[in-house]
């Protein structure tokens, strides 16, 4: 049973904000230098890596064979597949772009959840998938009616993509059979990242060291937004609650645009402010929060 957030779960939620909303500047800072399926494999790599030692320290059981068999279809959907849509994608369409795109994965899994889960889907849920999907049009605009005259359809194509991979494997993840929660991350991760490896290999070849500056971010990305923020979103949840963990869907996309625009100085539409908005409103409506209360609780 969950306690009442305290002090440390609420700078758990910002860190976890601030760290995801900032993931797809360091993605764009990485691919200057190496290609995109090599940046999403050293980051599915670099934080199995981490993940897996985290779990053999804390000795954590390891799944059971028809968990095995789960987290083997729920990896690549959850990491691999998502990672390189996101690294691909970002070569053509701003940080900003990818980062307000995630914010429709809560908004996405509703439906899903309904129709291959036990979720229901009533009124409210209903009226803020509505809005998660005029957000998607208002951020794609008349791109998507483009394809063929330029990359950037395709790259917010991809983004798109991806949040549709993360909510696919979510719906699987709660599927799943009963699992220590870090085993589950880490075998996640390392089901993706023997995926990744060779696909790596085969079209990028073995990667060699660039610019400082993208080796880095290559880094950053395996360790801190994938594995150290991996680990603290789940001893947020098994502090302050899954319920409580979803505040910080609402900080991603803000983040995003804050960090591109400022640390990558991106020419960002009015369009990408409209969807947003448009966007974090269906996602209060969708979870049963008053838009206009939680704008002046943010303030």
């Amino acid at each position: 049973m969950t306690s009442q957030p305290s002090t440390a779960n609420w700078i758990s939620i910002f860190a976890l904000g601030l760290i995801w909303g900032g993931t797809f500047m360091v993605v764009s800072i990485a691919l200057r230098g190496y290609g995109p399926i090599t940046v999403a494999c050293a980051r599915t790599t670099l934080g199995a890596f981490a993940l897996l030692g985290i779990m053999f320290a804390l000795r954590r059981p390891l799944p059971s064979p028809q968990a095995m068999r789960a987290i083997a279809i729920i990896g690549p959907l959850n990491t691999a597949l998502p990672f390189m849509l996101l690294s691909w994608g970002l070569q053509y369409v701003p940080s900003a772009f990818a980062g307000i795109s995630m914010a429709v994965l809560p908004l996405f899994v509703l439906p899903l959840a309904y129709f291959f889960s036990d979720e229901t889907l009533n009124l409210r849920r209903v009226v803020g998938v509505m809005f998660g999907v005029i957000g998607a049009i208002v951020l794609i605009g008349p791109g998507v009616l483009r394809i063929g005259t330029g990359m950037e359809p395709w790259g917010q194509i991809a983004c798109l993509l991806a949040t549709l991979s993360y909510s696919i494997s979510s719906i699987l993840t709660r599927r799943c059979p009963p699992v220590d929660s870090i085993t589950m991350a880490a075998f996640t991760l390392m089901f993706g990242s023997i995926i990744m490896i060779p696909l790596m290999i085969m079209i990028e070849g073995v990667p060699t060291p660039t610019t400082r500056e993208s080796t880095l971010a290559i880094i950053v990305l395996g360790l801190v937004p994938t594995a150290f923020a991996a680990y603290l979103r789940i001893l947020v949840v098994r502090t302050a609650g899954s319920v409580f963990m979803t505040n910080v869907n609402y900080q991603v996309p803000l983040w995003s645009v804050v960090f591109g625009a400022v640390v990558l100085d991106e020419n960002l539409p009015i369009e990408f402010f409209i969807a947003l908005g448009i966007i974090l409103v269906g996602l209060a409506i969708s979870q049963g929060k008053n838009p206009i209360r939680l704008l002046i609780n943010r303030a």
